[in-house]
């Protein structure tokens, strides 16, 4: 019985065994809930352990601010010690500077001024026939004379040419001679004499071109009935043709050569006229222009420039290579009308035989005749390349076009801007003239009527239609007056990087427009440009001036004894210019391809030859002084700018220099530059460049590299300030760069010196 559990005992034993495990389950539960105490607690305890990882945050960010100070002391005591030691070696170390520069640009401020003095002596004692341009009575006698010369066939071209040396002579002297040698009666007179000459070369050419038309009919060609001639010298090309077949259905024509043709309006089909188209190398216009001079610079701003060094100009730049940039177009028109009342009032007679083989003899002999001038002009041409350059920054300012500052005056619409666009390729004189009467042979005798106004202009449209006129009667004009249709192949010797614009010559606003130019297609494989007008104009091409600034980088590397490389790389091309010694020469040009630009590439010239030749064949990279308003450059302090010029130059012989991207972010009175000694001919590597910075008051070398990540200006390890960078980049120079520095030619540091500045790297890129 007692081993069995009796029913009223299981139950119970059930019961009980059902409330413990109830009990235990609200045990659980109560547990796994925390109370209000306890979560206060833990929330205590979170906050204990918050401010305690705050504090010692705190005590860290202190400890690191303090340690931040401390350096920062510690750096600043650096600094000001530095400076301090820098401070005590200034004068020290400016005199040797200023020792060293006298040695080179004083040296060769010098040697320039004996050559000008010599080249005035070689001139008074020259024997050859030729004036001498600033002696008053000698050019005097020379214009009067050849004013009053006949034209003749062989000698027109010599005497043009002569003429053009001379202005050439005279226009250098106003620019590149130094304003304490030359008076205001020289400079009145120089500008005066440039005036005739000009003059009296367009009023020769209209006189050859009469006496051409004067034998048309003697010339004509057989197949056409009509009289074309070509003819060609360096310092132009005068295309003539004439209508004596008066065909009613000629519709245009297209000369020899495949450089020029012409659609000629349907009313002059039948008309007694002839076309001249006389293509100069040169510019005798634009000074004229309103926009040409740069604004004038107040006494304040020329005051603070310093005075700049002079060269010599090459024997490379001259008339006789195809171009010439200043001119003056008031005298041409007024010459026209010389022109037209000079014409002579008798009669004359000549053999019809000889009379064409006379004309003919002009085009035949054009190259015979340049080379009896080579005799007498070489002299010049040498005078020329003895006479230095002087300042820079002292631009010739053109006949005409003094006082004329344009920086606040509001260009009108369709003007050419010539402070931002450059005229290139020379000018287009198209002009339509009324058909002199011709010769007539009577009993083997060529009976010539003479006209006594001369070469006369044809009007067309006449003059009865006016240029001003509401929109709907110019439409109505052109359809009775059709334009003028033109295409001419662009000049192979001139590089136009984009398309250039055409524009014509306005004589009474006196200023280059687009206005009347009605169409304008470029075929650029064929280099040709097809162009219409509303009448006979005078034209020329035009690129944007600026088109490769700003530069996107540059390099001056040491070549050998005094020989360096000078490279910039612009938008459009790079440009690769080898200096050595006292003259520089353009070793290489990209995107080229097509351009005969061998008269300039290669050929060993000064600096201001170099830039005078470049920028006629249209790779300007010489900024003007007005230029930063028309390209967004790295703004710098002028003085510091040629300060770091002069210095680069004299450091050049052993160290290579280049564009740093740093030199933007810096500050405007700071200049960064890269530097590297080179001693030979290898390729610098990368690391061994550092980055060199020169203010107006020390020079120091850079801790960050060109790589780095952002602009500090901390000091490189163990490096001291110094009062130039000359001698600062000193300290870690060679012996044998030094010595190689201190043997360098003085007219090689100044043709450096002077690069630099045409280009002015340091802002320009």
């Amino acid at each position: 019985m007692s081993k069995f559990i009796g029913s009223d005992q299981w139950f119970f034993l059930s019961c009980r065994h059902v409330k413990s495990s109830k009990g235990t389950s609200a045990g659980s539960k109560k547990k796994g809930k925390l109370s209000k105490a306890e979560r206060l607690k833990l929330l205590k305890e979170e906050e204990e352990r918050r401010l305690k990882e705050e504090e010692e945050a705190h005590l860290l960010a202190e400890k690191l601010e303090a340690e931040r100070l401390e350096r920062e002391r510690l750096a600043k005591e650096e600094r000001e010690r530095l400076e301090a030691k820098e401070l005590e070696h200034r004068e020290e170390e400016l005199a040797e500077l200023q020792l060293l520069s006298g040695d080179k640009f004083s040296a060769a401020e010098k040697w320039k001024s004996e050559i000008r003095a010599n080249a005035k002596w070689k001139r008074y004692m020259k024997c050859d026939g030729s004036p001498d341009p600033t002696i008053p009575q000698e050019i005097n006698t020379f214009i009067t004379l050849w004013k009053n010369e006949q034209t003749e066939y062989q000698s027109i071209n010599l005497k043009i040419h002569l003429a053009l040396k001379l202005i050439e002579k005279l226009e250098f002297l106003l620019s590149e001679t130094p304003p304490h040698e030359l008076l205001e009666k020289d400079v009145a007179h120089y500008k005066d004499t440039i005036r005739e000459l000009q003059a009296i070369i367009y009023t020769k050419y209209n006189k050859a071109t009469e006496a051409v038309l004067q034998h048309a009919s003697a010339l004509a060609d057989i197949e056409t009935g009509n009289m074309q001639q070509i003819i060609k010298d360096e310092n132009g090309t005068l295309r003539i043709w004439a209508n004596l077949n008066k065909n009613p259905r000629f519709k245009g024509y297209d000369f020899p050569d495949g450089a020029f043709g012409f659609d000629l309006p349907r009313p002059m089909a039948m008309s007694s006229i002839a076309l001249r188209i006389l293509h100069t190398y040169y510019d005798h216009i634009s000074q004229d222009s309103s926009t040409y001079a740069p604004p004038a610079k107040s006494a304040e701003e020329s005051k603070e420039e310093p005075a700049l060094h002079l060269e010599s100009i090459g024997e490379n730049v001259s008339h006789s290579e195809g171009e010439e940039d200043k001119s003056g177009a008031e005298i041409i028109q007024s010459s026209i009308e010389e022109t037209k009342s000079d014409g002579r009032k008798s009669s004359n007679s000549m053999n019809a035989t000889s009379a064409k083989e006379e004309t003919k003899g002009l085009i035949e002999d054009n190259e015979k005749s340049k080379e009896d001038l080579d005799s007498k002009t070489e002299d010049h041409t040498e005078d020329i390349a003895e006479v230095n350059e002087s300042t820079p920054g002292m631009d010739y300012t053109a006949p005409g076009t003094e006082n004329k500052g344009n920086e606040d005056e509001a260009i009108q619409d369709g003007v050419v801007d010539l402070r931002q666009f450059t005229p290139l390729g020379g000018l287009y004189y198209l002009h339509a003239l009324k058909l002199p009467p011709q010769a007539k042979q009577v009993n083997g005798w060529t009976m010539l009527e003479l006209v006594e106004e001369g070469m006369q202009f044809y009007p067309y449209p006449p003059n009865t239609v006016s240029t001003g006129e509401p929109k709907e009667e110019k439409e109505n004009n052109i359809s009775t007056y059709p334009p003028v249709g033109i295409r001419f192949k662009l000049p192979r010797n001139v590089v136009f990087f984009e398309e250039p614009q055409v524009a014509r010559w306005d004589p009474e606003g006196k200023n280059w427009t687009t206005d009347n130019v009605l169409e304008q297609i470029y075929k650029k494989e064929e280099k040709m440009m097809h162009i219409q007008m509303d009448s006979f104009q005078t034209f020329t091409l035009f690129q944007d001036a600026h088109l490769n600034m700003p530069y996107e980088s540059w390099e001056l590397t040491p070549k050998g004894e005094n020989e360096v490389a000078f490279a910039i790389y612009a938008a459009f091309t790079e440009v690769k210019i080898d200096i050595k010694d006292s003259q520089c020469r353009l070793l290489s040009l990209s995107n080229v391809e097509g351009m005969n630009i061998s008269r300039i590439m290669g050929k060993w010239m000064s600096p201001f030859a170099l830039k005078t030749a470049m920028k006629r064949a249209g790779i300007n990279v010489f900024p003007e002084v007005d230029s930063d308003r028309y390209v967004s450059i790295n703004k710098k302090d002028e003085q510091t700018e040629k300060t770091a010029y002069e210095q680069l130059a004299i450091l050049s012989p052993s160290f290579a220099f280049s564009w740093s991207q740093w030199n933007v972010k810096c500050d405007y009175k700071q200049i960064i530059v890269k530097v590297a000694e080179s001693l030979k001919t290898e390729q610098i590597k990368d690391e061994d460049w550092s980055l060199y910075l020169l203010s107006p008051q020390r020079a120091c070398r850079l801790q960050m590299t060109e790589s780095s990540e952002e602009f500090a200006d901390d000091l490189y390890e163990d490096s001291e300030l110094h009062s130039t960078l000359f001698h600062m980049i000193k300290c870690y120079a060679s012996d044998a760069a030094i010595e190689r520095i201190k043997n360098s030619h003085y007219l090689f540091v100044d043709c450096v010196y002077q690069l630099l500045n045409y280009t002015r790297v340091l802002t320009y890129s």
